[in-house]
């Protein structure tokens, strides 16, 4: 079983998959640089970075959802998430805003947020670099530094780190540059798409702890 998120994430990743495909199809798999397949490696990187950023957003909304409509009382929210609603609901300038959460009034004020929290991220052009994505499960549902979670065998957490936010750099250097980009090699696509799928399957686990935890039930 997996969650939604990640089926639709597995699902995407067959388009990588085929450029990968193509890329030998063309190209054959011996060792040397093939320039007039490196758009093929640059499209994957831009794919590869977009998938994450989805899956991330994905399953902050699937977990946020999860909350609510298992958690019977605004009392049982996550701690960190209950302060975050609170300094929102305080920072508004209606003095009746705090009525939007009596009854169950909470749920929609808490469903809407995640929203109006992605519209601001789009807006400052945020990327899915690891600051951005422990502040979105943050955000979303009280999770802090989901990325305490991205380590295994030969892999700690600081590196994994560093590692996503170079590939996520690279994909920026591509799309703004293009072709007057750093070069861009094959290894280097197979290299950012394990590393993706280890920090997807590391993310989802832990955010599956975190609402098992708060409801007794996890996402699958």
């Amino acid at each position: 079983m997996a969650s939604q998120s990640r089926r639709a994430f597995d699902n995407s990743a067959e388009d990588v998959k085929r450029l990968l495909e193509i890329h030998s199809d063309l190209g054959g798999d011996a060792t040397g640089r093939r320039h007039r397949l490196e758009v093929l490696n640059k499209s994957a990187i831009v794919l590869i970075t977009a998938l994450w950023e989805a899956y991330c957003e994905d399953l902050a909304s699937e977990a946020l959802e999860h909350l609510v409509s298992r958690v019977a009382e605004a009392s049982t929210l996550p701690r960190e998430l209950k302060k975050r609603i609170a300094r929102e609901v305080k920072a508004e300038t209606s003095d009746l805003a705090m009525w939007d959460l009596a009854d169950s009034g909470w749920k929609a004020k808490t469903r809407a947020r995640l929203a109006t929290l992605t519209e601001e991220r789009n807006r400052r052009l945020n990327t899915p670099k690891t600051a951005n994505i422990d502040q979105l499960f943050a955000d979303a549902i009280g999770l802090t530094l989901v990325s305490d979670r991205w380590h295994w065998p030969n892999m700690t957490v600081d590196t994994a780190r560093k590692k996503l936010d170079a590939f996520v750099s690279l994909r920026g250097a591509i799309a703004h540059r293009g072709k007057d980009s750093t070069t861009c090699k094959k290894v280097q696509v197979e290299d950012y798409f394990d590393h993706v799928r280890r920090l997807v399957a590391k993310t989802g686990g832990g955010v599956n702890t975190f609402v098992r935890g708060v409801t007794g039930v996890g996402l699958w």
